[in-house]
């Protein structure tokens, strides 16, 4: 899962934004692979948050410093079920191995989606703007970074939803769950807390258990709150 340079450049950020951005985009991602996923019982998959191109430590002091977006890099690798479990169409699928595959693919999709979604929630907040299902579309995810997402989005659908109709209103209700995961309090906040975390870590590598960690921690704190 990897973020791409915005299409609009007009709304390329730079510099600590562009970091702090780049940070809620790849906490979206986290935050719906561990959280949501495990909401569905599904497996539990590994992954970890890869940051390049940043020297934290010296753009503090040195106004100079601050990245530019050609010079930075950010991504998720693992977290795919699909690649994780080998599992292709198959026509001789029984109906629970179909189903399998339809959850984990329909839970990919989801979890694609919620990295730029969180970008654009993130930016949303910080301008005072609002945001909701029907003010954002598919196509304007590309703004947030979330070009290469929307192309293994569209692999997906063309193995596993032909058809262009069917495609449209798979993606449109997919779209609407990954909003809503976001849009959820809780889960906001448990992506708030991990972006928070990638932006102060001092190490370019994010390890799995570092972000699950974040997310439980965020999540129970949540927990307790409501017992009050």
């Amino acid at each position: 899962m990897h973020r791409d340079k915005q299409v609009n450049k007009a709304v390329t950020p730079k510099g600590a934004e562009l970091f702090v951005q780049m940070a809620y985009h790849e906490a979206g991602h986290a935050a719906a692979i561990y959280l949501r996923n495990k909401q569905l019982n599904l497996p539990q998959i590994y992954f970890h948050i890869l940051l390049t191109g940043f020297n934290r430590p010296k753009c503090e002091t040195d106004a100079a410093a601050l990245p530019s977006l050609a010079d930075c890099q950010a991504k998720l690798e693992g977290g795919l079920l699909i690649h994780s479990l080998a599992m292709s169409v198959n026509s001789n699928a029984t109906p629970r191995e179909a189903q399998a595959c339809q959850m984990a693919y329909e839970a990919d999709i989801i979890n694609l989606l919620t990295g730029p979604l969180a970008e654009a929630k993130h930016i949303a907040q910080r301008d005072g703007e609002p945001i909701n299902a029907r003010l954002m579309n598919i196509e304007a995810l590309k703004n947030y970074g979330g070009k290469s997402d929307l192309e293994k989005i569209d692999e997906y659908l063309e193995i596993f939803c032909p058809g262009q109709e069917k495609k449209a209103e798979k993606l449109a209700a997919l779209f609407s769950a990954a909003f809503s995961f976001i849009d959820q309090p809780d889960h906001w906040r448990a992506v708030t807390q991990l972006a928070h975390f990638i932006c102060t870590h001092e190490k370019e590598l994010i390890r799995c258990e570092d972000a699950i960690a974040v997310l439980d921690t965020s999540i129970e704190k949540a927990c307790l709150s409501k017992q009050w």
